[in-house]
């Protein structure tokens, strides 16, 4: 592309900060081909320690973003994040954990100095809508990375022999690109090579994943997600750095999540009152619970949630609980 066309698009995108990075680094690639190499190191250093257009709300801005690499491109998806901290209750220990790899990760290079590795290989364990995956959303927001979604049903080609190459091509995706490379899933892809009933190819596969695990140094953070941690393979666990487990919400948590999700709407009741008969739901069934009672009132055109409307959608959260575990597989 000639070089206004490329300095019209930059100044048009200024503000959008991946599409102004991409057309930085097209700008690049152009003076790297002239030869004029000075001038595109110079270049390059100046995007990547020079302050973002737009910064997201974690302290550090956006890392530079790399040219997307065709090979990967059918297996990741760029996930841009739509919640901030606030909108997530999690336990104290969670948030110290999680806290603390924030903090490594902002003083990893003091710590590399001292001959110690940083904790970049995170697995998230539990049952479903406990939020795992709303975690590595706000966790990459704060760090100022980009997150980027591993497609499973992609990456797990029909003809056996390819995943472990796609595998490949998404950990050197990583190993470029400051990101946070989130798995969702985990278990489809590290079931136990133990299992009769898996194929040896996908055993194959495991072994190849153990060694990309293994090998990879990502300059940002693999994240593995799994409700089913007793499927994988034992090996898989000591891959990791940090292991971080994601509960059901006791009756405290609870309250908060109701507190969160009614804030911002009037309520004729107190919500917390209910958490006792939310014992034992997970947080994505108390999220239902919720906006069926908000949409009750909008239908209705009401200014206020009702307790009948909180009431009503409890039953019909009930009545899909029972009709899922008619579905479950005996013990």
């Amino acid at each position: 592309m000639a070089r206004g066309e490329l300095m019209k698009k930059l100044l048009a995108s200024y503000g959008r900060d991946e599409e102004f990075r991409a057309v930085a680094e097209q700008i690049i690639d152009e003076e790297e081909k002239k030869n004029n190499r000075v001038l595109a190191r110079s270049l390059r250093k100046t995007l990547e320690t020079g302050p973002s257009p737009s910064r997201p709300s974690g302290p550090k801005g956006l890392a530079p973003l790399i040219p997307f690499p065709d090979a990967a491109a059918d297996f990741i998806e760029r996930v841009e994040p739509t919640h901030a901290r606030n909108d997530i209750v999690l336990g104290a220990t969670n948030v110290r954990v999680l806290l603390g790899l924030i903090k490594e990760y902002r003083r990893a290079d003091d710590i590399r100095r001292h001959g110690l590795k940083v904790r970049s290989k995170l697995l998230f364990c539990g049952p479903p809508g406990c939020g795992k995956t709303l975690c590595a959303e706000i966790f990459a927001a704060e760090l100022g990375l980009p997150l980027f979604l591993v497609k499973l049903d992609r990456l797990i080609s029909s003809y056996l022999g390819e995943t472990a190459g796609n595998v490949r091509k998404i950990f050197e995706f990583a190993r470029k690109q400051p990101c946070v490379l989130f798995f969702d899933e985990f278990d489809a892809l590290a079931r136990s090579r133990e299992d009769s009933s898996e194929h040896n190819e996908l055993r194959r596969v495991v072994n190849s994943l153990l060694l990309f695990i293994d090998n990879i140094r990502p300059k940002g953070f693999l994240i593995a997600a799994t409700n089913l941690d007793r499927s994988l393979d034992p090996a898989i666990w000591r891959r990791f750095d940090e292991v971080v487990w994601f509960d059901k919400p006791s009756k405290s948590m609870i309250g908060r999540f109701l507190r969160l999700k009614f804030k911002n709407v009037s309520v004729a009741f107190d919500p917390l009152r209910h958490a006792s008969a939310l014992d034992g739901y997970s947080y994505a069934e108390i999220e239902r619970v919720c906006i069926q009672a908000i949409k009750s009132m909008i239908v209705e055109r009401r200014k206020q949630v009702l307790e009948r409307d909180f009431n009503r959608a409890l039953e019909d959260e009930v009545r899909r609980r029972a009709g899922q575990s008619r579905l479950a597989p005996p013990s």
